[in-house]
């Protein structure tokens, strides 16, 4: 086990009707009481009656609205920049996001940037920063600390990202088709509003998309290129197995609350840090996800339905006794099947089926993806040297793994 130092500040407010704390919530964070509140603006909340007893409930306790709308999957920088300039102009002092991770995710953009002076936004996802900026600490070539970023709270209502607990944001930069992330302690949220009903009434691919964004988040741990961390392989197990039997249910029968409550937690939990304790995480497979939705603006899970058979495939090699853990362990294959390269192999094949039986594609030919842009998202993803650490990933590798998806 590696060493470490775990801190997660955000509070999660986990159960039924409890958006309708959020005006004490935000009026515990803002003395001046202006909130700009971040959403889709697709109606969907308004329809649903979230929007107003969200407003309803920031009204009781004197806070006033910002409106800002019209965040889109796959946040963009503009749209970023857009909520920035309405902040500012709305003298807010703290940010509500309601919605999933590209709401979330928008408005921790918007935290980071609303106070900068020294750089462009941009600068601190494409770490060209200067150390002795005043605005943030740099350390280790990732932003660390930004002591002027405004505060966050969220009422998720999608259980996938895990943006809610994460201090990670992911925004593409519609102009140079880069999508990159910054992960910055200052930009966790302080709360983060969990309903599993809120989740309801989500259509099946999102859903989908959302149970193995949750099964992801913990590979990427899980498959990482140190042992001795017995306690979070089996926490890593537990996340999976229960994500797994509850996503079924979910997919099975899409009002079962109870259901969508686990996935829910699950997808809190596998990203707030603690599982990562001690882990040399991998991440190779989200990092060729990300150029991959850069490229062609695809749905974040959609393209990771792809990518996660042909990584297991391609490094399983690099330390096939993980492989059989995950398969005896989280797909109870029976350590008789055979050696360990066939339960390796069944391990893959099941993950892969459970993809499928999702209803995602598992070949980025299904997506309408050719081959065309391959070398550029393997020179993209290796441009700072290899990714990974249970395998190092070179740009050969990558395209290797790219061609195995098609």
């Amino acid at each position: 086990m590696n060493n470490f130092e775990f801190s997660n500040h955000t509070v999660v407010v986990f159960g039924k009707d409890t958006e309708l704390s959020v005006g004490e919530r935000i009026a515990e964070l803002s003395p001046a009481k202006r909130v700009l509140l971040v959403h889709y603006g697709d109606g969907v909340i308004e329809k649903m009656g979230l929007y107003d007893r969200v407003a309803g409930s920031l009204a009781q306790s004197g806070v006033e609205i910002v409106d800002f709308s019209g965040v889109q999957p796959n946040p963009t920088l503009g749209t970023v920049r857009r909520g920035i300039e309405k902040a500012k102009a709305g003298k807010v002092d703290c940010i509500l996001g309601v919605g999933g991770g590209s709401v979330i995710d928008t408005c921790k953009a918007i935290s980071a940037g609303m106070n900068l002076t020294s750089c462009d936004l941009w600068d601190l996802y494409t770490q060209n920063v200067a150390p002795s900026a005043p605005d943030y600490v740099h350390q280790g070539g990732l932003v660390f600390r930004l002591p002027k970023a405004v505060p966050i709270g969220v009422i998720s209502t999608m259980a996938a990202s895990g943006s809610e607990t994460s201090w990670g944001s992911v925004i593409t930069n519609e102009a140079t088709s880069e999508k990159l992330d910054i992960d910055c302690a200052d930009l966790r949220p302080r709360f983060a509003i969990l309903n599993p009903a809120l989740t309801v009434g989500i259509p099946p691919f999102l859903s989908a998309c959302g149970i193995l964004d949750v099964v992801a988040h913990v590979f990427e741990n899980y498959f990482c290129a140190n042992w001795n961390n017995d306690m979070t392989d089996r926490l890593c197990e537990a996340l999976m197995k229960t994500t797994i039997l509850n996503g079924r249910k979910v997919m099975a029968d899409p009002a079962d609350v109870d259901a969508r409550g686990e996935v829910m937690f699950a997808a809190a939990t596998a990203l707030n840090g603690f599982i990562a304790s001690g882990r040399a995480a991998d991440w190779a497979m989200h990092f060729i996800d990300h150029e991959i939705g850069g490229q062609y603006n695809i749905t974040h899970a959609a393209g990771l339905a792809t990518i996660i058979p042909a990584w297991m495939k391609y490094c399983h090699g690099a330390d096939i006794s993980r492989f059989v853990q995950y398969g005896v362990r989280v797909w109870d294959v029976d350590m008789q099947y055979g050696d360990s390269e066939a339960i390796a192999l069944e391990a893959i094949r099941r993950t892969e089926d459970f993809i499928k039986e999702l209803g995602l594609k598992t070949r980025l030919s299904d997506l309408g993806i050719g081959d065309d842009r391959f070398d550029l998202i393997a020179e993209k993803c290796t441009k700072n040297g290899p990714m990974g650490s249970f395998r190092k990933l070179y740009k050969e590798d990558v395209m290797a793994i790219l061609s195995m998806a098609l």
